[in-house]
């Protein structure tokens, strides 16, 4: 029974993430198209973490106190799908504005998919757990950039977002076959929820997430796919480099379930993978060919595969189980602080100056991060 259920919850994931992300690759070229200005771009892609950072702690708790997570993960993927059908009736900067808006209600809910899927594990398979779901979540993406590169020149953006819609409602319809979750007896009263989100560890890495997922939402989701087409790159370009960086990503992931990484340890993977992405944004704009970034692109997959699943089980290490989704809400509505404001600020970088002093702004963050967590480890490792 759990067999089945761990693979109709990863068939649902794959489904849930193709139907969030298969647009995404033309997403800034399409509307910059439009002439917006890279201000509203920027805060078009912003719009996507806005309503996860207001969402995701609530739905934590909600979560942990009536352990519905079959139901939220329902909620999710219908509200994937819903998103698409605004982007296709209102095709404008303000149709994809409520649509990313929405989109983000639907990640609000990544929550209790995490936390159902880690459930179905044991404690000491955590780390492995994490790297698993990721695995999931990043083969969504690719099956949803692959797509859209075959079809987006052939068939339009509103074709490849009826694709989202469906994938969205596909992923709800397999949902519905999970298991509702095990009772757990009587959960802990909101306000003692609550106390996770002062718990040390839990606020320090998800203060790391901040920088990862703003640096990975203004580059290899937005703006990296820009500097494609300014260089005189086509779609299917645009599209190539999206599927490399999502193959990278696939593997990393499953390279960071292994026994390798596992030994290595996150107190090297993570400052080290902070490190490659920062190389990353200052290659990126001093590219003289296309083929140049859709090399680069490798080096955002370790952050999406390595640095992302180690932040994530590094965050809930010291977390008891019955308050996994207050965690994992207050984790994720932090890191949606970096989906929200920094692309909305190299926006406004872009603007004001030019796209690679944006660049050259994300890797001087990534270095002090590589700094400040190697320093974290090493007071950790004092204290025993």
């Amino acid at each position: 029974m759990k067999n089945s259920a761990k693979l109709y919850l990863r068939i649902s994931i794959v489904l849930f993430w193709f139907a969030q992300y298969v647009y995404i690759p033309y997403q800034t070229p399409y509307l910059t198209a439009m002439k917006l200005s890279s201000d509203f771009v920027g805060v078009v892609v912003g719009a996507y973490g806005i309503s996860q950072m207001l969402l995701r702690l609530p739905v934590g708790v909600m979560a942990d106190s009536a352990n519905r997570h079959k139901v939220l993960i329902i909620l999710g993927a219908l509200s994937s799908g819903l998103a698409s059908v605004f982007r296709i009736v209102l095709d404008s900067g303000v149709g994809f504005l409520v649509a990313n808006i929405f989109s983000g209600l639907a990640s609000a809910m990544w929550i209790s998919f995490m936390v159902l899927f880690m459930s179905m594990f044991g404690e000491n398979e955590q780390q492995k757990a994490t790297a698993e779901i990721f695995v999931a979540n990043n083969l969504g993406m690719l099956l949803g950039f692959v797509t859209s590169t075959l079809l987006y020149e052939l068939l339009g953006m509103r074709i490849i977002c009826a694709l989202s819609v469906a994938g969205g409602l596909l992923s709800a319809l397999i949902a519905t076959k999970l298991p509702k979750g095990e009772k757990m007896g009587n959960p802990p009263p909101v306000k003692e929820l609550l106390k996770i989100c002062t718990e040390k560890n839990l606020v320090v890495f998800s203060l790391f997430a901040v920088v990862q997922q703003g640096v990975q939402m203004s580059t290899t989701m937005s703006f990296t796919n820009q500097v494609i087409k300014d260089m005189g790159g086509s779609s299917a370009s645009v599209g190539i480099s999206s599927i490399i960086y999502m193959c990278s990503a696939v593997v990393c992931s499953k390279l960071a379930s292994g026994s390798l990484l596992v030994k290595i340890g996150p107190s090297k993977c993570i400052p080290a993978t902070f490190l490659t992405t920062a190389l990353y944004c200052v290659f990126v704009p001093m590219c003289t060919e296309i083929w140049q970034l859709c090399l680069l692109q490798l080096l955002p997959g370790l952050s999406s595969g390595v640095l992302l699943s180690n932040l994530t089980s590094e965050a809930m290490k010291f977390v008891p189980r019955e308050k996994k989704s207050t965690a994992m809400g207050f984790y994720q509505a932090v890191y949606a602080l970096g989906m929200t404001f920094f692309p909305i600020i190299c926006g406004k970088i872009v603007n004001i100056s030019s796209m690679r002093y944006a660049y050259f702004v994300l890797a001087a963050i990534l270095v002090i991060s590589s700094i400040l967590s190697a320093f974290y480890y090493t007071c950790r490792q004092k204290r025993g």
